[in-house]
Formats: structure tokens, C-alpha cells, sequence
């Protein structure tokens, strides 16, 4: 086997693992990102130790690395081992992943157009991923440790799992062109992660919003009572019904039967394309109360906007980033308990099958009734023609009950109906 040379090293471009002979190769992965790697056995384990990047440690300062390592070896000493024992502490810290994490974002910080972008990755990994290797060298770094972090959000929250996998790979390597590491990225999902976790257009299929814890719920609808505004009420009005923020903003009085108490929804405006009717609590008609119009006016939408139209998309969502302090320096207070992202109205929906599930002993037919989603089972879906309208009233008069409970002065049903 020929040896390199230095010539050779320095022209070389393409990607791969070349040889020098007793164990050193250069580990070459673009034409500006070359390491040193020296492969040894030692107790029946093969190891790859990092000697530093190219052209920082020239071949031949590579070559007298290889050879101090491979003297430790034939005393049966560890050469990575006695590398930690001797390396001074500042160092020592300058090795683990949350150094490495910490180096890449201040390296990648000018290029980011704000600092949404440096405080996204850093709240990340502080939650996730700090937590199981913050402390850990990034040459310990294993597919086993990545697994640990994103199982138990790869299903759940698979949006920011996605991008938590995408910044520990980059972690990594930075981590391996700065000479830290020499292993293959543990992070990496072609030929790794893919093979034991599902693909996320597999799981996307269900959209996971943002939303408020249950027990936190009737906090919010206190602070919301002190806002004012059209969207206000709209926002209430989703919270107490459970309804999409579409289905609320273009909701008219000719869908509302204030007598029967209930919100009829035709087919053309649910996602689903199947007519849903809403049984309105006392809170849900107290609201509808607040917006009644004007006899002798035209009686169109219930929550109107500028011009005789419905009240702004936005109107709901700017609501809340303003509770949320978003656009100042406020951390959000009103956010998600897992991904401890800002809430969003569409959110709300998830705190109340939440507090179904956790809260009552309604079976889930009812809860999932109120939510309008379709049937898993198209056969089961095709027989079952009720809505289960009078099941859902009691529960939708304690869900009222409860979001409102921490406002002074609101008025609690009578009798409430049991589960």
C-alpha cells in the first residue's frame, strides 16, 4: 500500500477514506473539510480517534500522533482515555456537545437574518437534547444517545423532532471538521436514523397545533376577560365550543337557534364536508348574548369584521401573540406544556380532548363527536348517523364550567348534568 503524500493530501476532493498506512487515514468529506483519523483495535473493540483537521495538523504531524497513540496501544492503554486523564479542564469542557452546540451558533449567528433563529436552535436543544448529552464529549456522542432524545417526541411533536434531529447533525458536524470527533454522525438519517424510526411524512398526517395545558385553561380565560376587542369574543366563543377559528369568524345568526341552543354548521364550511351541530352552553349563549345585533339591523355574521365581513383570520392569532408578549422581549407565558411553543387558536381544540380524556369519564365517542372528526373505521362511520347532540350537551356545560371558574362573578350551571 502507497503512502500519501503531501501533495496528495492537499489536492485531494474527493469524499471518502484514504489510507496511510498503520491505522492513519484522512478522512476527506469535501475539498475545505479533511480529518485525521487513526483506527485501532484495543481489548477486541475497533476505535477511531481524532488527530486534528487538515491543513491545521499536516501529514506528517499526523503520522507522529499516530505513532505517540499507537505506543499507549501496545501498553494496552486507551490513547483516547489517557487523552481526557491529561487534558487540562478548560479543554476538557471545550469537548462536549453543548460546547460544540454553543460554538456552531455563535459561528452560524451572523448569517441569521434576527435572533429568533439563535434562540429557536438554543431553546431546543436546552430542552431536548441538553439534558441526556449536554455533558457528554462529542467523540462519545452514539446513535444510541440520539435515539434517547428524540423517541420520546419523534411521534408527538415530529415537526420539532424533525428540526432537533437536523440541528444535532449540524452539531455534529461542526463538531467533526473542527477535529473534535472522528466517528460517523450519529444524527445523520440516511442510512441511520431511517432505519429504525418512521419517516415523518408517515406521522404528519395529524397536525399537531400548540396548545394550553387543560388545568391552565380557566387562567387564560381570566386573563382574557380583560381584553377587549371583537376578537376577544370570537376567541371565547371557540374556546367554550370547541369549533375551528374558521368555523367561529364565519359564523352567521341564521346557523344559531338561540331557542333549541344550538349552532347548526353546514357541510360546506366543515372540513370534514358533513353538516355539525354544536350544543351551546350558558357561557357559549352569554357570549352569543354580547353580539346580538341590532333588531332593525341586517342580521348577518356573528362576529363581524370591517366592511359587513367576518373578523379577520388573523384577528384570533394576533390576540393571543399580544397576550404572549410576542414581538418584545417577553417570554411567552401562555405557551405548550411539551414543546413550550406559544399557544395558537387552533390549539385549544387539543386542551379540550385533553380535559375529556384526563378530566370526566365521557367516552371518547362523545368527546371526538364534539370535535367533529371523522370515524378511523369507514364501515363503523357509515352506521353511526347520530351526533350524539343531547350526550354532548352536559359535557360542553362543564367544559364552560370549568374555563370560566377562575372569573369573578361568572355564572356556574345550576344542575349540572353527570358524566
Amino acid at each position: 500500500m502507497s503512502k500519501l503524500t503531501a501533495i496528495a493530501v492537499k489536492s485531494m476532493t474527493i469524499p471518502g477514506r484514504y489510507a496511510d498506512g498503520n491505522g492513519l487515514y484522512l478522512h476527506v468529506r469535501s475539498a475545505d473539510r479533511k480529518n485525521w483519523v487513526l483506527r485501532f483495535m484495543l481489548k477486541g473493540r475497533s476505535r477511531d480517534m481524532g488527530l486534528g483537521s487538515f491543513p491545521d495538523i499536516s501529514l506528517a504531524a499526523a503520522r507522529i500522533k499516530a505513532l505517540e497513540a499507537k505506543a499507549l496501544i501496545r501498553e494496552g492503554v486507551d490513547p483516547i482515555e489517557a487523552r481526557r486523564v491529561y487534558r487540562s479542564p478548560e479543554p476538557e469542557m471545550a469537548k462536549t456537545f453543548r460546547y460544540a452546540a454553543q460554538a456552531l451558533i455563535e459561528d452560524k449567528r451572523p448569517g441569521w437574518r434576527n435572533e429568533k433563529h439563535a434562540a429557536q436552535w438554543s431553546s431546543t436543544l436546552e430542552r431536548f437534547a441538553y439534558p441526556v448529552i449536554g455533558d457528554t464529549p462529542v467523540q462519545d456522542v452514539t446513535l444510541d444517545h440520539v435515539l434517547d432524545i428524540l423517541r420520546p417526541i419523534w411521534h408527538c411533536i415530529p415537526e420539532t423532532a424533525s428540526r432537533l434531529r437536523g440541528r444535532i447533525e449540524n452539531v455534529m458536524d461542526s463538531a467533526y471538521a473542527r477535529g473534535w470527533c472522528a466517528q460517523e454522525n450519529p444524527a445523520r438519517w440516511k442510512g441511520r436514523l431511517s432505519t429504525i424510526l418512521p419517516t415523518q411524512s408517515s406521522i404528519r398526517a395529524v397536525e399537531h397545533y400548540p396548545s394550553l395545558p387543560w388545568r391552565k385553561a380557566p387562567d387564560f380565560l381570566l386573563a382574557l376577560s380583560e381584553r377587549e376587542g371583537m376578537a376577544r369574543w370570537a376567541l371565547l366563543f371557540a374556546i367554550l365550543t370547541a369549533a375551528r377559528s374558521g368555523e367561529v369568524r364565519e359564523a352567521t345568526w341564521g346557523e344559531i337557534n338561540l331557542h333549541s341552543r344550538t349552532w347548526t354548521i353546514q357541510a360546506g364550511r366543515m372540513k370534514a364536508k358533513r353538516m355539525h351541530r354544536v350544543p351551546l352552553s350558558s357561557h357559549a349563549m352569554a357570549v352569543l348574548g354580547m353580539m346580538l345585533p341590532d333588531k332593525d339591523g341586517p342580521v348577518s355574521y356573528v362576529f363581524p369584521g370591517r366592511n359587513g365581513r367576518p373578523i379577520s383570520s388573523m384577528g384570533m392569532t394576533m390576540l393571543l401573540r399580544r397576550m404572549n408578549g410576542i414581538g418584545t422581549d417577553d417570554a411567552a407565558h401562555w405557551k405548550d406544556g411539551l414543546t413550550g411553543e406559544p399557544i395558537v387558536p387552533h390549539g385549544f381544540r387539543s386542551t379540550f380532548r385533553d380535559w375529556a380524556a384526563e378530566a370526566t369519564n365521557y367516552p371518547r365517542e362523545i368527546a371526538e363527536a364534539a370535535l367533529a372528526h371523522e370515524k378511523d373505521n369507514k364501515v363503523e362511520a357509515a352506521y353511526a348517523r347520530s351526533d350524539l347532540l343531547e350526550r354532548r350537551r352536559p359535557m360542553m356545560q362543564e367544559w364552560g364550567d370549568w374555563c370560566v371558574s377562575r372569573i369573578p362573578g361568572a355564572h356556574q350551571a345550576d344542575g349540572r348534568a353527570g358524566s
